[in-house]
């Protein structure tokens, strides 16, 4: 029978050898899976063992030489250094800051608060880590406790088979597998008997691979996961049996470098870098403005520390309380809806907003592109021409070979082949014999009576196109053209079976691989992977989206762009490359490469961690799919880890984002909803800098003109205390939907530039009110000027704040929104408290005053010329942006 590992494009089964040992000198520890010897004797002969095994002192001595094999141990954090650790977060900071001014100010309860949030998010990002320690814990029992191992008492014994645990296997050791075992450690098979093996913890594939110990060759650049004489610790044995040879044990093995590789510290996120610069601008401008105030009004108004709670104030002023609050309801809310509409689960809060910003995002084609099986794309006869016998012969070799063989199913390239054809064309014949695959051969043949021809059987032999050539009669120039022919549509990303028949005189003994000779070329059979049905709507969205894709796949080139010309997906020659070509690179190069290469073949575990992490240090938001230990180095070099539900447990748990299913509209479902929020945090911190900046701004001026205080501190932190109270609004907003169509993040230039522009504005509305304020209701002489002047900058204020929330949401225009939203309807209230709070009971309590009408009439046209002039500012600020996305 074929096995998917052996045939078409991979055609080429094969040994990758052996170098020196582990504990030789200047070796790696993984060179034994390196292809420089090509056969288990050297293996043997490089372990310094023999398939008798090793004796007991010999044992004994090389488990004190390289240790248990075990995975490496770890020590964790406790969590009060967990909790300290969280505290040198920038964003931490500011929220410190914030408590101890407030608390300065004597505002116990917003302290209070504040200091709560950053318990709360200490105590968060604690149980994050000390969650990801109990996970490695998960690995360990992915390995088995004990194992069958050949030892002999002494050099002239005769081995003995008995378990051992598997912490005292050593490199050397002969170990038998059988069906249900976990594969103990890194082992090279010396025999092997239908032996199937999961690797989904490892590579992520859902079928069993098929494993065999023949020293065949095999390509340089063969994926060490495929290599078919090779098992791997943490994989299990699905069918079969095998002898096998310890090539490397403990921290040396494959599944503990996933293990090593995931244990180091995480690189910042697109999140975790734009809040720490954010976070370090509003501490300069906190730290700043106090002495500035106090120093201005010592200078110019010979005032001195009764100014002080005023500075402090201002400084509160000036920085977005309501920021830990908006974007953990933003985060949260998104990441809820998310998971009820589509079932992605988003573990990270912060990696929604990643998933927003994600501009490129790296995935491997098989599962997410293209299911994981093949199909018929035709049958070709021998001059390159379409013949659909071709494919029934090879269905004819499928199903009797199956029922004959006595196998348990088909592989997945014989039941392509079997979907292809009718069932009632196959029982037109009657099996005889069948010739099961061998990996030595790489062929099948299946030996069938056609009614009506009596006294003749008919071979039908399917396997490997040079396979089955040699045993062709054909001319050395037509076996030629038919190589070229079949490696013509290798290179076009198909593979290729070869299929012949021959007839014999009927007889009574076995048929043997010596009658597949002298054979009649029938045709090749083409087979491509299968697309996934979701996969071209979710690339053209991704696409429109601003997303580019980035396939790192082990799969040939030819395969993987093949792939991609299904999908619609445009590749110029130049974007394909083979991993070997990168070997070389620095990373400064190997970014620039990356950024313009779509498909990078033949990528081992390692490329695709350097990969992702190229791609980041071009200034990409960068999002990996994967679902393998394998893969787990590539998830965390990601800003955004993402994995399947049905992924390899350390997989999942060390992804920050987990699909119901491995699907690329789930991902389009999830990076949507990460820009919806990521664009309502973003506004908000817009809308609320820059309208904090312009009341500081004219603080600042007031203070310096006015022979009193422009605001009393109790006035600053009510009137904060009311625009932060409706900025909650902003985590429950419908961003337009020009906002979806290109990555969003939080960039501190971009809102630094945003935040300066309009925040001139605000304190140009802000400076005509005091001119208002003194030139037209300025009565000198009356005790009331400074409560008069209070009142009306209280309510200029806040329905300036008000009008800021409506008009700087960008996309949105005024008057066009069928329904004012929540924005809309807080910032109409926030309008309300400053009309109504200074005449009422309350206003005398604050030092509010009524205002005479004319102020309303006069303040009307102020509002009147401040929304004439934002809107062509921010239509102005829309076109810039436009242009950049």
């Amino acid at each position: 029978m074929l096995r998917t590992a052996d045939w078409g494009e991979g055609a080429e089964s094969s040994f990758s050898g052996v170098a020196p040992g582990p504990w030789e000198a200047g070796t790696s520890g993984t060179d034994v899976l390196e292809p420089d010897a090509a056969t288990a004797l050297q293996v043997l002969r490089r372990l310094d063992s023999g398939p008798r095994g090793l004796t007991e002192d010999e044992a004994t001595l090389r488990l004190a030489r390289f240790g248990a094999n075990t995975l490496p141990a770890r020590k964790n954090a406790s969590w009060p250094r967990l909790v300290v650790a969280s505290l040198r977060e920038p964003f931490t900071v500011v929220l410190l800051c914030l408590g101890l001014v407030s608390a300065a100010m004597f505002a116990w309860s917003t302290a209070s608060v504040i200091l709560a949030l950053v318990a709360a998010s200490s105590v968060l990002r604690a149980s994050g880590e000390h969650r990801a320690d109990r996970s490695m814990a998960q690995l360990r029992e992915l390995v088995a406790t004990t194992s069958t191992v050949l030892r002999r008492t002494h050099d002239h014994a005769a081995p003995v088979a008995h378990e051992i645990p598997v912490e005292d296997l050593v490199p050397g050791d002969i170990i038998r597998l059988g069906a249900g075992d976990l594969v103990p450690a890194d082992v090279r098979l010396l025999r092997a008997r239908g032996l199937t093996v999961h690797q989904a913890v490892l590579t992520g594939e859902s079928a069993p691979v098929t494993k065999y110990a023949a020293d065949l060759s095999r390509p340089a650049g063969t994926a060490v996961f495929e290599q078919p004489q090779m098992c791997f610790q943490g994989s299990s044995v699905a069918s079969g049996s095998g002898t096998a040879v310890v090539v490397e044990t403990g921290g040396r093995t494959r599944f503990a470098a996933a293990h090593g590789r995931r244990v180091g510290q995480r690189e910042a996120s697109a999140f975790d870098r734009s809040v720490r610069s954010i976070s370090w601008i509003l501490i300069r401008f906190m730290l700043l403005t106090p002495p500035l105030v106090l120093m201005a009004n010592a200078a110019l108004r010979d005032r001195g520390l009764e100014t002080l709670p005023f500075a402090v104030a201002v400084a509160v002023g000036l920085t977005p309380e309501m920021l830990p609050v908006v974007v953990t309801t933003c985060l949260a809310r998104g990441a809820a809806l998310l998971a009820r509409a589509h079932g992605v689960i988003v573990k990270r809060l912060p990696a929604l907003h990643d998933l927003g910003a994600v501009d490129v995002l790296c995935l491997d084609k098989t599962g997410t592109l293209t299911q994981d099986r093949p199909v018929v794309e035709q049958g070709l006869d021998a001059a390159g021409g379409t013949d659909p016998d071709v494919v029934r012969w090879a269905a004819v070799n499928a199903w009797w070979t199956l029922q004959l063989a006595e196998l348990p199913e088909p592989d997945a390239l014989d039941e392509a082949v079997l979907d292809a054809v009718d069932e009632d064309d196959l029982m037109a014949y009657d099996g005889v014999a069948a010739l099961p695959f061998d990996p030595v051969r790489r062929l099948s043949t299946a030996v069938v009576r056609i009614p009506g021809r009596l006294g003749t059987h008919t071979l039908v032999v399917k396997g490997a196109v040079e396979a089955v050539l040699e045993r062709c009669a054909l001319e050395p120039d037509e076996h030629e053209r038919l190589t070229t022919l079949a490696a013509r549509a290798a290179r076009a990303g198909l593979r290729v079976l070869a299929v012949a028949t021959v007839e014999r005189p009927v007889r009574l003994r076995d048929y043997s691989p010596a009658d597949e000779r002298v054979l009649e070329f029938r045709g090749f059979v083409t087979l491509r992977d299968a697309l996934a049905p979701t996969a071209p709507p979710a690339l053209t969205a991704l696409a429109e989206r601003g997303v580019t894709i980035k396939i790192l796949t082990g799969d040939h080139p030819g395969t993987a762009a093949r792939a991609c010309h299904d999908l619609g997906i445009p590749l110029a020659p130049d974007q394909v490359l083979t991993t070997d070509r990168i070997d070389g690179l620095t990373n400064a190069e190997l970014a620039e490469l990356a950024a313009r290469t779509t498909v990078f073949a033949r990528c081992t575990p390692e490329h695709k961690a350097r990969i992702t992490a190229a791609l980041r240090t071009g200034g990409h938001t960068v999002g990996f799919l994967g679902d393998g230990v394998n893969d787990l180095s590539a998830l965390r070099a990601a800003d955004v880890g993402i994995a399947p539900r049905d992924a390899a447990d350390v997989a999942r748990e060390g992804a920050d984002v987990v699909l119901a299913e491995k699907d690329l509209t789930a991902i389009d479902h999830a990076i949507t909803a990460g820009r919806r929020s990521a664009g309502n945090i973003a506004t908000y911190l817009r809308i609320t800098l820059s309208s904090n900046l312009g009341n500081v701004i004219a603080m600042l001026a007031a203070g310096l003109l006015l022979p009193f205080l422009p605001m009393l501190p109790a006035q600053v932190l009510v009137q904060n205390l009311c625009f932060d109270t409706v900025q909650l609004a902003f985590a429950y907003d419908h961003p337009h939907p020009s906002m979806l169509r290109r990555p969003t993040m939080l960039d501190p230039r971009s809102i630094l530039r945003f935040i300066m522009g309009f925040g001139v504005l605000n304190a140009t509305a802000d400076l005509a009110t005091f001119a208002i304020l003194t030139l037209a209701l300025h009565r000198p002489g009356t005790s009331d000027d400074g409560a008069v002047f209070h009142s009306g900058w209280f309510t200029e204020n806040l329905i300036t704040q008000g009008l800021a929330m409506v008009l700087l949401r960008v996309g949105h225009r005024l008057f066009q929104d069928r329904a004012p939203g929540p924005v809309g309807w807080t910032a109409a209230a926030l309008a309300v408290i400053g009309i109504v709070l200074p005449p009422s009971p309350l206003g005398p309590l604050l030092g509010l005053t009524a205002l005479p009408l004319e102020y309303y009439l006069l303040l009307a046209a102020v509002l009147a010329l401040y929304t004439a002039a934002l809107l062509p500012t921010r239509a102005r600020y829309e076109r810039r942006l436009g242009s950049q996305g």
